[in-house]
């Protein structure tokens, strides 16, 4: 393998736990994973080499917004309801507090 490939492979890795570790593995956020791999898998259609470095960089840059959680503090790209309650009932059982349970119907 050439070391650009490797550098993509890497990349590509880094994205795709990114992605699981931020966004979840569960079937109704599956579209993300599935789009990453789709953009990973998708031969460039011009041989230009600055466009394939142009969505490298883009990779890399999602990576490191998902990584820092910017795109989360900011309500970008993902529904965060879930990871507040988790956060929330964190946040009131180190006091010593129980949250209650919301009706849904």
């Amino acid at each position: 393998m050439s070391s650009e490939a490797l550098h993509v492979t890497k990349v590509y890795r880094n994205l795709l736990r990114a992605v699981k570790k931020h966004i979840g593995n569960e079937e109704n956020k599956r579209h993300f994973r599935e789009y990453v791999t789709e953009e990973f898998r998708k031969k460039s259609i011009s041989t230009d080499l600055s466009s394939n470095q142009h969505r490298i960089k883009l990779a890399q840059d999602y990576t490191f917004l998902l990584n820092s959680d910017l795109l989360f503090s900011y309500n970008i790209a993902v529904d965060r309801s879930d990871e507040m309650r988790r956060i929330l009932g964190k946040s009131a059982a180190s006091v010593g507090l129980q949250l209650p349970e919301v009706y849904q119907p």
